[in-house]
This record gives structure tokens, C-alpha cells and sequence, in this order.
């Protein structure tokens, strides 16, 4: 069986292996693959993985051999899955694998926020302490988490990770979801989503991206929001609405956001957020942690066996046969 992996170097950079993967059939590694590599290294292949590496409807037609499709990811919009389904080809995702990962980066970027440690750190470093006249300085706020109200958008497995964190650090949890959990976690309550807005210390955003939450992040929802609040997205870039989220930072009517999702990824260098006021980006690292990666691989790897075992799993295009 030929295996094409097409763009694997995001995934293994080079401290995981490959083996695992290599063991069920003649497999080619791709670091990257740009659009018009795409059908002369597949063309063979009846198993493809693909992290962002687009396969249209075109593509699809094009590999003919073209069995079985293994998204490296939970979001599969990278293929047209239309098209596979209309050519019998399951296409399988991992959809869990980064929850610790990034619940973590959640408070990587709230803790930044509220005490500027990289910041302070420098300023150390930069002479700053050595010629102070006192013992101790700090030229930002120091905000304390215990006491706050952590509001979040999106109430699955990653929202429920993050609640778990926010009440270890002693913050109250509200949340808002289109469904309710089937076991509330004790301590969260759910709440109308505009209570978010107007009651939430901290916001982070866990939802998918859909026609109702694109541009969930606009000036009227953040006009709502307290100006010494602070909004995470660790979810999906387009949930904001980018130049509404600047003008309220320069405005100072937020205290400040962590962001580790644009809505063009790379960044480009016109995004209003690069220069906006307590703005921190990240570059989409949150589920990038190796044991995070780690988990990924395995899934993609057991998706791959199962379809050869003709019991595809995960499958998000309804093809199981």
C-alpha cells in the first residue's frame, strides 16, 4: 500500500518517528508540499495524510489510485469532502489529542497578561533592578487570578480542561455553549452567552468556527465587556473580528488578549493586531507540545491501520466501507 504523507514537518520536525507509520506500507514523507507538488507526489498514492495541505475536488479526481485520506488534525475543511464522498474515500481525523495542551497555553497567555514575567524578566536584564532605589519595582499591573470570573465560549472537552485549571487558580467559571454538557462539572454554571461579555474577568474561546460564531469577537459584543478584561483565543482566528479587537485595545476599552489564532495564517504583515496595544500573538503553537504531537501521530497512525483493517475510525464523511 503507498502512503504519501505531504506536509508531515509541522507534526515531527524531527523528534518523533515516522517507524510506526512506515511499518504498514511504502510511505514518503513530505516536509511540505506547495499546491502544484501536490498531484505529482500523490499520484500513486492510495493512502494520503495531509495537515494543510489542500486537496480540492480537482486534486481528488486527479488520484485515481486514491483510497483512504488521513487528515493530521481535527479540522478537516482542507478537504473537499464532497468529493471524496463521492468517490467511496473515507477521509478520517484526530479528534482529540491537544486538550491538556491547550488548556495550558489558555493560561500561558493569562498568566503573561497578568503579571508580565518575560517582560519584568528583561527589564532585569537590561539594568533595570540593579539601579533601582527600592528592593523591588514592576512598571505594569500585577492582577491576582483568585476571586476572578473566567467566562468560556464553548463547553467541550478543552472548554472543561480550562475550567478545571481557572478553579485550581481560585476563579469562578461561567460558560456558555449551544448544548449542554451531560454532566455539568462541579462549581461551572452555564449562562446566556451575552453574560459572558458582561460579567467575565477573562474570556477564552473553545467553539468551532460556523456561520454563527464567525466574527463571535465584534465591537458590539466587546463593547460589553469590562475595559480591565481579557480575551484568549486558542480556538479558531475568524471567531474575532481582528480590527474590532485592535480599535478596543488602542482604545483601551480591554485590558489586553492572547491570541494564538489569526484569521490568515501566517500572519500577514497588515493585520491590525500586530501593532495593537497588550496584544500578544502566539504563532498557533498551542497544540504543539511533543506529547501533544505525540498522541496526534498515534491516532493518525491507528486511523491508517483500522482503514486497512477495513473498520475506518474516526471517519467524518460517513464512507466506512
Amino acid at each position: 500500500m503507498k502512503i504519501v504523507v505531504l506536509d508531515g514537518y509541522t507534526l515531527n520536525p524531527g523528534d518523533l518517528t515516522w517507524e510506526d507509520l512506515e511499518a504498514l506500507g511504502d510511505c514518503s514523507v513530505y516536509d511540505r508540499t506547495a499546491p502544484e507538488q501536490t498531484i505529482p507526489r500523490a499520484i500513486e498514492a492510495e493512502i494520503i495524510l495531509t495537515n494543510k495541505t489542500v486537496l480540492s475536488a480537482e486534486t481528488i479526481g486527479s488520484l485515481t489510485k486514491l483510497k483512504y485520506i488521513g487528515v493530521l488534525a481535527t479540522g478537516y475543511n482542507i478537504v473537499d469532502v464532497e468529493a471524496a464522498h463521492e468517490r467511496g474515500i473515507p477521509i478520517s481525523n484526530v479528534p482529540t489529542y491537544g486538550t491538556e495542551s491547550v488548556a495550558q497555553m489558555v493560561f500561558a497567555h493569562l498568566l503573561n497578561l497578568t503579571q508580565n514575567v518575560a517582560h519584568h524578566a528583561q527589564t532585569v536584564k537590561d539594568g533595570q533592578w540593579s539601579s533601582c532605589p527600592d528592593f523591588c519595582y514592576w512598571d505594569t499591573p500585577l492582577v491576582e487570578l483568585q476571586g476572578l470570573t473566567m467566562g468560556i465560549v464553548g463547553f467541550g472537552r478543552i472548554g472543561q480542561a480550562t475550567a478545571r485549571l481557572a478553579q485550581a487558580f481560585g476563579m469562578k467559571v461561567i460558560a456558555y455553549d449551544v448544548t449542554s454538557p451531560s454532566k455539568m462539572p462541579e462549581g461551572c454554571e452555564m449562562v446566556k452567552l451575552e453574560d459572558i461579555f458582561r460579567k467575565a474577568d477573562v474570556i477564552s474561546l473553545h467553539c468551532p468556527l460556523t456561520p454563527e460564531t464567525d466574527s463571535l469577537i465584534n465591537t458590539q459584543r466587546l463593547a460589553l465587556m469590562k475595559p480591565t478584561a481579557f480575551l484568549i483565543n486558542t480556538s479558531r482566528g475568524p471567531l474575532v473580528d481582528e480590527q474590532a479587537l485592535a480599535d478596543a485595545l488602542n482604545g483601551e476599552r480591554l485590558a489586553g488578549t492572547g491570541l494564538d489564532v489569526l484569521s490568515i495564517e501566517p500572519a500577514t504583515k497588515h493585520n491590525p493586531l500586530l501593532t495593537a496595544k497588550n496584544c500578544y500573538i502566539t504563532p498557533h503553537i498551542a497544540w504543539a507540545t511533543r506529547a501533544a504531537r505525540k498522541r496526534l501521530l498515534q491516532v493518525a497512525v491507528d486511523n491508517v491501520a483500522a482503514f486497512l483493517a477495513g473498520k475506518p475510525q474516526n471517519v467524518v464523511n460517513g464512507v466506512k466501507n
